[in-house]
């Protein structure tokens, strides 16, 4: 581990109640770990019976459709930017779900149900396809075993709940 601001090599150092924290002697402070935030969007049509699963190039998985947070965004930003960027459908509105940390890719995510207009989509180059389902068949299709999932199953709990 190297210090994100200096390049000096960090060492582990007791810091109470903290435990075991990187710590880098040039710059003489606790470097805490850091690492990207995303957020995780269950789409979902206006009359909330409908969900917009996508294929990434190259994957033959559905999933959900996320983004990263960029430096100086907040989630809220992140949200319409990233769902235009995707698929150039329009966000309404969004309600904050979960979180959760996904290991393949080394990053928080943050699940939001969206409401997204159905207009006509036109996919970016991470996209291979995308495809409204209703709920049942998004249950049947997305990845198993996968954070899209455990997103996806909380999002239809949130939804049911407001039925």
């Amino acid at each position: 581990m190297y210090c994100r601001d200096c390049g000096d090599k960090l060492t582990l150092k007791f810091l109470e109640n903290e435990g075991l924290v990187p710590y880098c002697n040039k710059c003489d402070c606790f470097k805490f770990p850091f690492f990207p935030v995303a957020v995780s969007m269950t789409v979902v049509n206006r009359s909330e019976d409908k969900i917009l699963l996508a294929k990434h190039v190259g994957d033959d998985a559905y999933v959900l459709l996320a983004g990263y947070i960029k430096k100086g965004e907040n989630a809220e930003k992140t949200i319409p930017r990233e769902l235009r960027e995707e698929t150039r459908l329009t966000a309404i509105k969004w309600k904050y779900v979960a979180s959760r940390y996904h290991e393949a890719k080394d990053v928080l995510m943050i699940n939001f149900i969206v409401t997204a207009n159905e207009g006509e989509m036109t996919l970016n180059e991470e996209l291979e396809e995308v495809r409204w389902c209703t709920l049942s068949e998004a249950k049947e299709l997305i990845k198993k075993n996968s954070t899209a999932e455990y997103f996806l199953n909380a999002a239809i709990q949130e939804l049911s709940r407001k039925k």
